[in-house]
């Protein structure tokens, strides 16, 4: 009888530790919310109530913790890409890992071949590397346990790849929208096999990452897309119901909460980047038309792969005249079956919106279950939204907030300034009371959770932040671009 008590009170203690650990991109659920119940900094600087801080290679992938670890990615140097380990108490470097990115496409400045986040539990970390596929490795030590390669994604615009691993149950979820091989992928936590795969080719590129829905029929798997909102089930990734509510592309991931899905979302859309991009560039001709010739100069020395013309060109070119003008723009980038509220579009669909649909539904749920949808000119096309305190909070580049109720989705109050102006990639994270906003300049907003807007400090980290911070074990956890910081 003892030894069962005392067993009872180990393994209690040990998910009372692990309780609020921050175990993937935006931590629990993919949320931005933190389950810890100790009080977080509201005055701290890169200098200022830093328990420890460790110098990193470039990269703006999330930090995550687990297990008493913090894992991170970030570039050994030009030609390496690696994966490390910290004592989360001492910051000490418990191991690291590195891989030769091979032979990877030019990206654009603000992104970083260390661009996405692990996924981690008490024991293992999941590791994701466009060249590299999915690796499953050791938390404690690092050693290999398995690796699942993957077609290596391909982004005609120098975007890169940004999608990070997702843990739920027993599996690890990965959804990869490029633009030549997009799937859906539910590793086997364990041994890496992939127990189910959906084929996402009636997406456009989107970078929103999956998240879980509880609902009284069961757990569902929502992600978000080119123009659909996809509830799968867990089990053998079946679609189980549709939204047709959403644009022509996604960055934002959705947060759920109660059964209900929350988005906020912004697209111009891909067939206007094309003219915007290459038409108008100096390579461009400037005629609102695009030629297979004009895309190949536009990228130089880049080699356009002819699988991406024949996906897309040669089934936009109507008349076969071979350019792509007007509707044929729309027809070239988005699927047949999947307009997505396309660019040319009469007339042209709201380009801004935030809305909320109820899991549960079967089939076509877009006038069934979506609860609410207010078009706004007051989201950002890369931050997610932060719901907490039955309110949606967002922020956009020029540090401008607005906040909206859930119920509704009534606006409460904005949009207004959070005293620090700027481009905005993190998203805002919050806990014990508090929202906290990373800025690229290095500013991190606190915020008082509130149905008005009160800032409570702007703390300089003194370098660009562009990965989300985590919170766990009454901390915050800060990646910037050369460094990452324990704040408390």
């Amino acid at each position: 009888m003892m030894r069962v008590v005392l067993a009872v009170i180990v393994v209690v203690g040990i998910n009372s530790a692990f309780a609020d650990d921050w175990p993937q991109f935006r931590g629990p659920n993919c949320s931005g919310v933190s389950l810890t119940k100790a009080p977080l900094p509201q005055d701290f600087s890169d200098t200022k109530n830093v328990k420890w801080s460790v110098k990193l290679g470039d990269g703006i992938g999330s930090p995550v913790i687990a297990a008493g670890r913090a894992f991170i990615a970030a570039m050994v140097d030009d030609t390496t890409i690696g994966l490390y380990a910290f004592d989360v108490a001492t910051g000490e470097k418990l191991w690291m890992r590195s891989w030769p990115i091979g032979d990877v496409d030019e990206i654009h400045l603000t992104n970083s071949h260390a661009g996405t986040t692990p996924a981690a539990d008490s024991e293992r970390v999941y590791f994701y590397f466009s060249t590299l596929g999915m690796v499953g490795l050791d938390a404690k030590t690092g050693a290999d346990v398995w690796q699942s390669p993957l077609p290596v994604p391909y982004f005609i615009f120098k975007w890169g790849a940004g999608m990070s691993p997702v843990l739920y149950k027993d599996l690890v979820l990965f959804c990869q929208d490029d633009d030549l091989h997009p799937a859906f992928y539910a590793f086997d936590k364990r041994t890496g096999k992939i127990r189910w795969k959906d084929d996402r080719n009636d997406m456009a590129v989107n970078y929103s990452h999956p998240v879980i829905c509880e609902t009284p029929t069961g757990d569902e798997i929502v992600v978000a897309g080119t123009g659909l909102l996809i509830g799968y089930d867990p089990s053998d990734g079946k679609r189980l119901w549709q939204a047709r509510t959403l644009l022509r592309n996604i960055k934002t991931t959705p947060v759920c909460h109660n059964g209900i899905v929350y988005i906020s979302l912004q697209s111009k859309g891909i067939a206007s980047q094309w003219l915007a991009s290459i038409d108008q560039a100096e390579t461009g001709n400037k005629d609102n038309k695009i030629s297979k010739d004009e895309v190949q100069k536009f990228f130089g020395k880049r080699q356009v792969p002819e699988a991406f013309y024949k996906k897309t060109f040669d089934r936009g070119d109507l008349n076969r005249d071979g350019v792509l003008e007007g509707r044929e723009l729309d027809i070239a980038f988005l699927p047949p079956e999947n307009p997505a509220g396309a660019a040319f579009d009469s007339p042209a669909p709201e380009d801004q919106f935030v809305l909320a649909v109820k899991g549960g539904g079967r089939g076509e749920v877009s006038k069934t279950h979506v609860l609410w949808k207010h078009p706004t000119k007051h989201t950002d096309h890369i931050v997610s939204p932060l719901v907490v305190s039955n309110r949606m909070f967002l922020v956009k580049a020029g540090g401008i907030a607005t906040g909206f109720n859930v119920a509704q989705g009534k606006q409460l109050y904005g949009p207004v300034r959070i005293q620090n102006d700027g481009e905005y990639f993190a998203s805002p994270v919050s806990a014990d009371g508090k929202i906290y906003v990373a800025g690229e300049n290095g500013k991190i907003v606190v915020l008082r959770d509130s149905d008005h807007l009160e800032v409570l400090a702007v703390n300089d980290m003194g370098d660009s932040i562009l990965g989300t911070p985590a919170i766990a074990h009454g901390a915050l956890f800060i990646r910037t671009r050369k460094s990452l910081m324990r704040i408390e």
